[in-house]
């Protein structure tokens, strides 16, 4: 559907990232509207880890990924 605009290493340390920020914010570690916002926000950096695409980096036309070698 999308083509893979992030490498492993920032797929993983999105996974991480928004896990941390959806257990802080669920698990009650942060509360008040910063607790809200950890509990909403941490889903991006999750989803978008699992799938490898970024709608941001297609804005602009970054890519972390690695180029694959052309065979003839």
């Amino acid at each position: 559907m999308f083509k893979t605009n992030e490498s492993g290493l920032d797929r993983g340390i999105r996974i991480v990232l928004g896990l941390v920020m959806l257990v802080l914010g669920w698990g009650g570690f942060v509360g008040g509207w910063a607790g809200v916002l950890l509990q909403w926000v941490g889903f991006i950096p999750l989803i978008t880890g699992i799938i490898g695409w970024c709608p941001l980096y297609s804005l602009f036309h970054i890519s972390t990924c690695p180029v694959k070698a052309q065979t003839r």
